[in-house]
């Protein structure tokens, strides 16, 4: 069983930077696909980005040109560097590894990001 933990979320006002690390406690297998997910209050949970084994990068128009995803190692899998906050970007943020064809989709429980004057 593999484990995610998500860290670096905190308050930080109007055009600041975060940067958001997911922990890893155990090995995760196969070719798979790591992404963040964001949930705001009163809203649906959301794809934020995600990133493919080949490198191949998926992020939602809210987010383009401001966050940016990249691979770590085995213990820290996946980052998000976080820039120019946005009040709307205000919401609990979820690092995830999936791998459908070998039948795993791993979550964390979330860091808070809120960003406020």
């Amino acid at each position: 069983q593999v484990q995610l933990a998500e860290s670096g979320g905190g308050l930080v006002q109007p055009g600041g930077s975060l940067r958001l690390s997911c922990a890893a406690a155990g090995r995760i297998f196969g070719i798979n696909v790591m992404g963040w997910y964001r949930q705001a209050p009163g809203k649906q949970r959301e794809l934020v980005v995600n990133i493919t084994s080949g490198s191949t990068t998926n992020y939602a128009d809210s987010v383009k040109g401001r966050f940016t995803i990249s691979r770590g190692n085995a213990k820290n899998p996946v980052y998000l560097q976080m820039n120019s906050l946005e009040h709307e970007d205000t919401a609990v943020y979820y690092c995830n590894a999936k791998c459908p064809p070998r039948g795993y989709d791993y979550w964390g429980q979330g860091t808070q990001v809120t960003v406020s004057s």
